[in-house]
């Protein structure tokens, strides 16, 4: 290819991007004011449609699948990719959970009236045109819509290259459920994947989009944060930490240890470190790192340190406290108590989730006051972070920036607010 035509080919996406934007803006007056009855009814019909094609869904996810494969895509990348009959009921029954959910947008949070007679209030409003950007999970597709549509807003979506075949299969049904409600197509746009310049283009629509919300890896979600002039809500990597201490049900806490590493690698409220009590004794330790080793999770951690209570570990580099495995291995760590395991998790959690097993209660209690993480749990797995378990339905991601939203952002973290002023004539 010529140096012109990749510019001549550089054009015409940064084109498409634009215009798809603009569309968006369009037509976003359309959906903000929507009633809820019609949100509902969509969303209804959408999840109706996504089980009748889901022959189709699934050739096209094949496709991805195969392509993944032949270009050495990582296990975890192709599970998280991957669509069966389930995974797609699954995703419908979100659909169907965010129509039984409240409406935030007109919902009063506050009001007053003036001592002059205005009268005001605080409502909740769409934010607009909501941009997202995602890596290979296609349940995004589906996700992102419904929870736009009944906040109000219009969802562009970037997904990756590496699951274009299924969004374009998902973006395609969902755009015939919009037509046939009697609303428009670009309700729900899919934007082109074929390089990052795409991101780039909507990031920097400035007037056009009007938030961006970045999904995927620590090196996608910086990206995005750092070169974008649209507003962006920073969804966080999820290097989630469970912390053994000495008072803990043994049994009880290596039950959650397991569920939390082993349920699924691939998603962001995996374990990723278990921290230890130095307290505990050395069968009991022995115990921890042996079950997850029977349970076929490779552990990364100090080999003297473990050695000393005859578990043998592989030995862990800073990177293996530091970052997500999204794997079957989970890094391991001996803390000195309640302390050890705070200021551990300080220096090397991603703020997302971060679990104590502990039967004494001052234990529990200064460990949820000293961690500063968007979920802080006690006595349960870190698999418990998504917002169908907070009763949010699908979630747009897990925020773990402290501005606008904190935690699994859904339905209310997708709306801004406006004061209503309403008078009989006052001038000031």
């Amino acid at each position: 290819m010529t140096a012109q035509q990749t510019d001549q080919q550089r054009q015409a996406e940064r084109d498409e991007v634009l215009q798809k934007a603009q569309r968006a803006k369009d037509v976003a007056p359309t959906i903000a004011v929507l009633p809820t009855p019609a949100k509902d009814a969509v969303l209804l019909a959408a999840a109706e449609a996504l089980a009748e094609r889901a022959g189709e869904i699934l050739q096209a996810n094949a496709r991805d699948i195969e392509e993944g494969r032949a270009n050495g895509l990582a296990e975890s990348v192709l599970d998280r990719l991957a669509l069966d009959e389930e995974r797609i009921d699954g995703i419908a029954g979100g659909l169907r959970q965010v129509a039984g959910l409240q409406d935030p947008v007109g919902e009063v949070l506050t009001g007053r009236t003036l001592p002059n007679g205005i009268q005001m209030k605080k409502v909740r409003v769409p934010l607009g045109v909501m941009g997202m950007v995602y890596e290979a999970r296609p349940n995004v597709t589906v996700d992102a819509f419904g929870l736009a549509l009944k906040s109000g807003n219009v969802a562009l979506l970037r997904g990756s290259k590496t699951a274009r075949h299924s969004n374009e299969a998902l973006v395609a049904v969902l755009q015939d459920v919009l037509a046939g409600n009697d609303l428009p197509r670009e309700a729900v746009q899919l934007l082109p994947c074929e390089s990052h310049d795409s991101v780039q283009d909507l990031i920097t629509a400035r007037g056009l989009v009007d938030v961006v919300i970045p999904r995927g890896s620590a090196r996608l979600i910086n990206a995005v944060v750092t070169g974008a002039i649209v507003p962006t809500i920073e969804t966080g990597t999820g290097n989630c930490h469970f912390y053994i201490d000495a008072s803990a049900d043994l049994d009880k806490a290596i039950a959650m240890l397991l569920n939390g590493k082993t349920r699924r690698v691939s998603v962001c409220n995996s374990t990723e470190t278990v921290l230890i009590d130095a307290h505990l004794s050395e069968t009991d330790k022995h115990t921890i790192i042996a079950t997850l080793q029977e349970a076929g999770v490779v552990v990364h951690g100090d080999v003297d340190k473990h050695a000393a209570f005859g578990a043998t570990v592989e030995p862990a580099t800073e990177e293996d406290f530091a970052e997500e495995y999204l794997s079957m291995d989970i890094a391991s760590a001996i803390v000195d108590g309640v302390d050890g395991a705070t200021t551990h998790i300080a220096r090397y959690s991603s703020g997302h989730t971060d679990a104590i097993a502990a039967q004494d209660a001052d234990a529990l209690r200064r460990f949820a006051a000293a961690v500063d993480s968007a979920a802080v749990v006690l006595n349960a797995s870190t698999a418990f972070t998504d917002g169908e378990q907070y009763g949010m339905g699908a979630e747009i991601g897990i925020s773990t920036q402290k501005l606008h939203a904190r935690g699994p952002m859904a339905l209310p973290e997708l709306t801004t607010t406006k004061w209503i002023l309403e008078g009989n004539g006052q001038v000031r």
